[in-house]
C-alpha cells in the first residue's frame, strides 16, 4: 500500500519540481538581463527550493493524486513572487528596475483573483489549495512591506508581519484557531494590502501621498484583525448558566403552582 500511495502522489510532486525549475529559470532571466547580485540569487534560490520542499510535503501528507488547475495558477503566482523576492533582496545593494518590479507584482496580484475562480469552476476546491493561496499572498505582502519600509520606515513592517504574529499568538492562545465566518470586508482589506503597497513601492506618488496610502493599508488591516480577534474572543468565552438560589427557586414555584397547593 505504501508503494501505491507514493506512486499516486508522484505526478503532483513532479509538478512542484517543475514549478521550482521555472522559478530558477526566471532567476536566470533576471540575472542575465538585469544583473542580479549575490543576495538576489541566494534569496531567489532559497525561495524556489523552500517552496518545492514545503509544497511536496503538503501534497504527500494530503494524499492528493492531482495537483489541479487552480494550484497550477497559484504555483505560477508563487514563481512571480519568487522573482519579486529576489529583486527586493537585491535592492539592498542596488535599486531594482521599477517597471519590472511593478510588472511582476501586478501580475501576481491579478492572478490572486484567478485561482479561486478556477477552483470553483472546475470543482477542485481543497484545503491544501486554500492554504497554498493564503501563504503565497501573505509572503508577497511581507516582501512588499520590507521593500516599502526601506523608504518609509520600519513601521511598514507591521503590515507584512501582522498575519505571522497572529499565527504565532494562536499557538499560545488556542481560541484564535477557531474558524471565522465568511466576510466580504475581510477579503476586501486583504486584497487592498497588495495594491496599496504596490502603489507605495512604485515611487509614482509624492512622499507624503505614499505615506498616506501605506498608512491607509495599515489602518484597514489593524481594523480587520482587531474585529476578527474581538469576535473570536467573545465566541470563545464559556457561557455558563448561573446557579439559582433557594429563594429564586421558591419564587419560580410560586409563579407556577397555585398558592393553595404550596400551603398543603
Amino acid at each position: 500500500m505504501a508503494l501505491n500511495y507514493t506512486y499516486d502522489v508522484r505526478p503532483a510532486q513532479q509538478e512542484t519540481a517543475l514549478g521550482a525549475g521555472i522559478q530558477i529559470l526566471l532567476l536566470v532571466l533576471l540575472g542575465s538581463a538585469f544583473g542580479l547580485g549575490p543576495a538576489g540569487w541566494l534569496t531567489g534560490l532559497t525561495f524556489a527550493f523552500a517552496t518545492w520542499a514545503v509544497l511536496s510535503r503538503a501534497l504527500h501528507r494530503s494524499g492528493s493524486k492531482s495537483f489541479g488547475p487552480a494550484n497550477r495558477v497559484t504555483l505560477g503566482r508563487a514563481t512571480l513572487v519568487g522573482g519579486v523576492t529576489a529583486l527586493v533582496a537585491d535592492s539592498f545593494e542596488s535599486s531594482p528596475p521599477v517597471t519590472l518590479f511593478v510588472g511582476l507584482t501586478a501580475v501576481a496580484l491579478i492572478l490572486d483573483g484567478v485561482d479561486g475562480k478556477v477552483a470553483r469552476r472546475t470543482g477542485t476546491c481543497s484545503t491544501l489549495g486554500a492554504r497554498f493561496d493564503m501563504e503565497v499572498d501573505a509572503f508577497l505582502i511581507l516582501v512588499l512591506s520590507v521593500y516599502v519600509s526601506m523608504s518609509l520606515g520600519p513601521w511598514v513592517l507591521l503590515i507584512g508581519g501582522m498575519r505571522y504574529a497572529f499565527v504565532a499568538a494562536a499557538r499560545v492562545l488556542p481560541w484564535l484557531n477557531a474558524p471565522l465566518p465568511p466576510s466580504t470586508a475581510r477579503k476586501t482589506v486583504a486584497a487592498l494590502q497588495g495594491i496599496l503597497l504596490l502603489v507605495g513601492a512604485s515611487g509614482y506618488l509624492p512622499h507624503t501621498a505614499t505615506q498616506a496610502v501605506v498608512a491607509l493599508a495599515l489602518g484597514t488591516l489593524v481594523w480587520s484583525f482587531g474585529r476578527d480577534i474581538l469576535w473570536l474572543y467573545r465566541t470563545s468565552r464559556p457561557r455558563t448558566t448561573p446557579v439559582a438560589s433557594y429563594a429564586d427557586v421558591e419564587q419560580q414555584l410560586r409563579a407556577l403552582v397555585p398558592a393553595e397547593s404550596m400551603s398543603r
